[in-house]
Order: C-alpha cells, then structure tokens, then sequence
C-alpha cells in the first residue's frame, strides 16, 4: 500500500477514537478542513509538520510520523567527502604572516617574554576569536578563504616549531579547521564540511586532544537532522557520549540525540536527552578556560533554546514559540547568523500556532539581513516557513512578506 493510502485511515481512526469531529480537529491543528478531509482519504500526502502535528496532538508516538512521506532534502551532505590537503608552509611565509598579524590586532603582551613561535600562537588566537565573531555577520564564503589560509598556516607552523611549542599550535590548527568545516557547511558545501571536520580530528590527535573525533559524530548528526534523518541524528550523537569524554561534549551530543528524537515523534526519550544534555552542560568549565570553546559561544543557554526547537518538531508550536520568544531575546545584536538560525525557527513556531502576522513580523526583520549572512542549514527552516504560510495566502501580511521571502529563497533554486 502506498503510504498516503495507509496514513490517512490510520489518522481517521485515531482521531475518531479521540471523538473529534473533523471540524474539531481542523481547528485544534489551524488547518483547512477539507484539506484534512483529503489526507485521510488518501488523496493528499501530510507533509512532515502536519504528520508530526497530527501525532502529537493525537498521541500516537511516532507513529504517524513513520507513515508520512518525507520530501526528498536538497541540502548538501550524503557525499563522501573528499578531505583538503592542508599544506604546510614555511618558517618564512609563517612568520611574514603572523609579524603582519601582530601589528593589525595590536596585542599587547607587556614584557612577558615569550618565544616567537608563543608570540605567533597568541596572534592566531586573537584571530580565531575574531574571525568566529566574523562569521556572525559576514557570508560563509567571504570567511571561508580566511579560515583555510589560517589553518594551513597554523599547521605549518606547528610543523616548524620546537617540541615544547608544537602540541599547542596542532591543536589551535585543529579548532581552525573545525570551525572551516562549519563555515563550509553554512555555505552548502556538505562534503567540504565533512572533509575539514576530518582534519580537525586528525590534526587534534597529533596534538594530543582525543576527544575531537567525538564532536566531529556530532557535527555529523548535524548534518543527517538537516536531512530530517532522525534515526541517523540519534546513532551518531549516542556515540559521542561516552563517561570518559568531558561534559561539553557529551551536553553537545545529548542535545543533538534529543533534536533526533524530536523528529522522529519519540517525545518521552526527547525530554530525557534534554534534561541530560542540561545537567552536562550544567558541569562544563571550558568557557572559562583559554582555549577556544567548542560548539556555540554565543547562546547562554543552549539546552533551553533546543528545547524550544525540538517542541517544534514535536508537534507543539504554542510551547516551542514561549520558549524561543524568551531565549531569543537573550541573543547578543551582533551574532546575526545565530539570530536568524533560531529567529526563523521561532517565527515558524508562531506560523504554526495560528500567529500568522507576528510570524511575518519576525521574519520580515529577519530576512533583511540573511543577504549579509547567507545560510544553507537555516533556509531549511526558511523553506519550511514558505510553506507554512501558504496555508494563509489571504492574510495581508503573508502577501506583503512573499517578495522578500522569494528573493532569499531564489539562490537555492538556481
């Protein structure tokens, strides 16, 4: 049987033996009626949101979900990557890089006497600081030649440098190179992001960081969630979270176990991941440490705003949208990227809920600066708001938001 023929009697039936009408239904869920009336007849296909919705609302854990055909994604990411060569350069081309570097940021190091190999170190450290500020406000592909330039530099001045200096300098040339496969991935190119999250982990291990690897399976799960592949996003994420990794890891994975959960409908194991990730977060002391945080700096309380996510894709936009109005009040002005990544979520949210025009005001205010910040991870929740609000082509607002809304979509198209 097909699967539109076999999800639509089961939604009948579940929502008969709730003893709702299809009235009832239909406005519980800010559907079309008869729109509702032709999923269960088999003649429509329930799209993601409207088969999670249905489940939640229905309590069928996951069930409905299974059912539903899932639209093929178009972001990048099943490739097989194929790593960068990460060249190593001189002593030479190293030096004439980082004396430049010094002078530009200013640094100041009092009469510390530091070797110059130290010197250089701190140099690049102020500058992975600022270009991941950078990459905030500023396109991926404007960021991402900086970034390879500095990872190549960094290593092949790890390469040159006296023992006592060489682990640090690997390491530094490790957290460059994951933050490059980020910024590969926000520019659409999933297997450049896989490639240089690969060396990541390599260059990590050289200098003596074994945990890497397991934040790389959770960079990984990132990668399946965006291709709404929740059974993926929770085998990865299980796997870096093992007792012997330290609690940031572990945190990060939990969330992203949790947002697996999410879509697939398991709402029960979702809240158990949440409150675990939220305890491990609890214990992490890396932000105050010297070395450069892994994962996001800039939400301070990532295992709230994922909770407001994951009550999305459970089928519970009144809850997610409570919880994203307040977190997202919290975003610093300038983390552009980060605003627009959970600003869309929660408009979406509020699109969900019936709160159609406070869902185009925040997106209007949002689309005008995704040029500046260009995201193919965030369009995926951008497309998933085009079609929500199809639903509501007579409001007002919903019309006034289209030509905006097609000008940022029109790229992944082309």
């Amino acid at each position: 049987m097909s699967t539109p023929v076999r999800f639509g009697p089961e939604l009948r039936r579940l929502r008969q033996e709730a003893g709702l009408t299809l009235t009832e239904f239909s406005a519980a869920l800010n559907y079309d009626k008869g729109h509702l009336s032709k999923v269960e007849r088999g003649e429509r296909s329930a799209s993601p949101d409207l088969a999670r919705r249905c489940d939640a609302f229905l309590g069928a854990n996951g069930e409905l979900q299974q059912l539903a055909v899932r639209p093929v994604n178009d972001s990048a990411a099943a490739e097989t990557p194929t790593p960068p060569s990460i060249w190593l350069v001189g002593r030479r081309a190293v030096l004439a890089a980082g004396s430049g570097a010094l002078i530009d940021l200013g640094l100041k190091l009092g009469d510390q006497a530091l070797s110059p190999v130290g010197l250089l170190l701190s140099s690049f450290r102020a500058q992975f600081d600022q270009l991941r500020k950078l990459g905030q406000s500023t396109a991926p592909k404007a960021v991402l030649p900086l970034l390879e330039t500095q990872t190549r530099t960094v290593a092949g001045l790890a390469a040159d440098a006296p023992s006592a200096t060489r682990a640090p300098a690997i390491l530094l040339a490790s957290r460059f190179a994951e933050f490059t496969g980020w910024m590969a991935q926000e520019a659409g190119d999933g297997s450049a992001a896989l490639g240089w999250t690969d060396q990541a982990v390599e260059l990590a291990r050289a200098g003596g960081d074994p945990h890497l690897g397991s934040y790389a399976l959770v960079r990984r799960a990132l990668i399946t969630l965006y291709n709404e592949d929740g059974a993926d996003t929770i085998a990865l994420a299980r796997q870096a979270q093992g007792s012997e990794l330290p609690p940031r890891i572990r945190g990060l994975a939990a969330q992203r176990e949790a947002q697996g959960h999410a879509l697939v409908g398991n709402e029960r194991d979702c809240l158990r991941s949440l409150e675990r990730a939220r305890e491990l977060l609890a214990r992490d002391t890396t932000s105050s440490g010297s070395e450069p945080v892994i994962g996001t700096t800039h939400v301070s309380d990532p295992a709230a705003m994922t909770t407001g996510w994951c009550l999305h894709d459970l089928g519970r936009p009144k809850a997610a949208a409570e919880i994203l109005d307040r977190e997202c009040r919290r975003l610093p002005l300038y983390a552009l990227r980060t605003r627009a990544r959970y600003g869309f979520r929660r408009s979406l949210a509020h699109a969900a809920s019936g709160e159609v025009e406070h869902a185009c005001s925040i997106a209007s205010e949002l689309l005008g600066v995704m040029p500046a910040v260009p995201s193919a991870t965030v369009n995926s929740d951008l497309r998933r708001l085009a079609r929500e609000l199809t639903r509501f082509r007579s409001s007002r607002a919903v019309r006034d938001l289209q030509p905006a809304l097609a000008r940022v979509l029109a790229p992944v198209h082309d």
